[in-house]
């Protein structure tokens, strides 16, 4: 299997690209089929805020990405959370990781790590540092580790309106039900239940003003998605987030290949 990875990895172009396209800042195409034009990078480490795995090298996104997180971080602080660690964003062009992520392709998506860091980490560290579960897995259910500080920091991402979804494990998304749904807050729907994210949360931005093809997604259901669809998803069998497997390269904008040949768009 991971020999099959490495092999992904070898001939995937995009994971080569280390250094942002020229030109405006666009996202192109869908968040699981495009790529990204004027990427800008997100500075190591500021005000409220780590990145993890900086040696990865996934720390782009559209500006108006980075200026979410810079936001966010900040917001963060001010309510008394420790530095947040700031997980993957996309690649200097954006387009498809070799494996793991289906998405993180235009520069609109990231992953905050629910753990946090209460001191400035080395590099050395934030690349080896290991995530915390927040779900216990057997009785499909949050466990201790989830309380205040990540309820508080899921609610300051969500109630951002450049905020268009947000991944979060079934039980994640319950437990914010049982805490918030009474009040019926509109960033609540945004909470979107999704296997895999029991250590982190997955923001997703809306088309930002001037990437006329960026491919927005399917609205949701209607409300807050407190009652029936999230209890199906918690009758099924708990997932654990399982090895990365390779994943197959998808059909992107001829826009996408222009980039790649550093050729204007």
């Amino acid at each position: 299997m991971y020999q099959w990875i490495l092999v992904a990895a070898i001939s995937n172009p995009w994971a080569h690209q280390i250094t942002p396209s020229a030109g405006s800042a666009e996202a192109i195409g869908g968040y699981a089929a495009g790529c990204l034009q004027g990427a800008v990078a997100l500075p190591e480490h500021g005000t409220g805020y780590q990145i993890l795995r900086p040696r990865q090298k996934r720390f782009y996104g559209h500006p108006v990405m980075e200026q979410y997180v810079l936001d966010l971080a900040r917001q963060a602080r001010k309510m008394g959370l420790p530095d947040i660690l700031v997980g993957d964003m996309a690649m200097a062009k954006g387009g498809p990781f070799s494996s793991g992520h289906r998405s993180h392709q235009s520069g609109l998506d990231t992953d905050f790590w629910f753990k946090f860091a209460h001191k400035k980490l080395s590099a050395k560290e934030r690349n080896a540092l290991k995530p915390l579960d927040m779900v216990n897995f057997q009785k499909n259910t949050i466990n201790s580790n989830f309380g205040p500080q990540q309820m508080t920091l899921l609610k300051l991402a969500a109630q951002d309106p450049r905020v268009e979804r947000i991944f979060v494990n079934p039980p994640i998304k319950k437990a914010m039900c049982d805490q918030f749904s009474a009040s019926d807050p509109a960033w609540l729907r945004k909470l979107r239940p999704w296997f895999g994210h029991s250590a982190h949360f997955h923001v997703r931005l809306h088309c930002p003003v001037g990437s006329k093809d960026c491919e927005s997604q399917k609205p949701f259901p209607a409300g807050n998605g407190c009652g029936a669809e999230l209890a199906s998803w918690l009758n099924k069998p708990a997932m654990v987030s399982s090895k990365p497997v390779a994943n197959p390269m998808p059909d992107l904008p001829a826009r996408c290949d222009l980039l790649l040949s550093n050729k204007k768009p």
